[in-house]
């Protein structure tokens, strides 16, 4: 299953940040940031990622995050 983002997130710095937090929360899948579009997406291939879970994770450290549909 592939579940995409807008957010907030705009530089590599913050990716870094993230990406702890990320990888505890998703262990067993694969993300990644395209800083290139404009909606700063967040790409995540897993097959049990709980999407509320990960935007919860970002705006709690102040990101936004939107799941697209």
């Amino acid at each position: 299953m592939i579940s995409i983002f807008k957010t907030s997130v705009k530089r590599k710095s913050e990716i870094k940040l993230l990406k702890p937090h990320l990888d505890e929360l998703l262990c067993k899948s694969r993300w990644n940031f395209d800083l290139e579009d404009s909606d700063n997406i967040l790409r995540i291939e897993s097959e049990n990622c709980s999407e509320r879970k990960v935007v919860e994770l970002l705006e709690g450290l102040n990101f936004k995050c939107v799941e697209l549909e």
